[in-house]
């Protein structure tokens, strides 16, 4: 049996648009997202939102719970109302003890990295939506 080129071409193109990829064309990252890392087990959605309120209005805050154990996994997002805040949280939050651990606070880089990880695969480790 013999395939040729062109049919595998096709079929390849029929896999890959079957993918769980999120479509980024219409989503827009306007800079107020903000990832935080170095949270301790401790700490809940309504303690992260408190802290990060000192800097302005706070649209919503998340921690990742690992979705078997049901327990956070030492990071979360945060949205902020402008980008004028979040980037003052940055400023001001950035390294800032919370519950006694320091915390990071960056950008993170799209809205397709946090999409990814909140929503569809909540078992990865979020590294790769770093900055830096």
């Amino acid at each position: 049996m013999s395939y040729s080129r062109g049919s595998r071409q096709s079929s390849y193109s029929r896999y890959r648009s079957r993918s769980r990829s999120v479509d980024t064309s219409d989503i827009e990252n306007p800079g107020n997202n903000l990832y935080v890392t170095g949270l301790s087990s401790r700490i809940t959605d309504r303690d992260l939102e408190k802290h990060f309120s000192a800097e302005g209005e706070v649209i919503d805050a998340s921690i990742v719970l690992d979705p078997w154990k049901r327990e956070s996994r030492g990071f979360g997002f945060v949205t902020m109302a402008t980008l004028k805040e979040a980037e003052r949280c940055i400023k001001y939050l950035d390294s800032s003890v919370l519950e006694g651990r320091v915390i990071t606070v960056e950008k993170v880089l799209s809205q397709d990295c946090y999409s990814l990880i909140f929503f569809n695969f909540p078992s990865i480790w979020g590294g790769f939506v770093r900055t830096h």
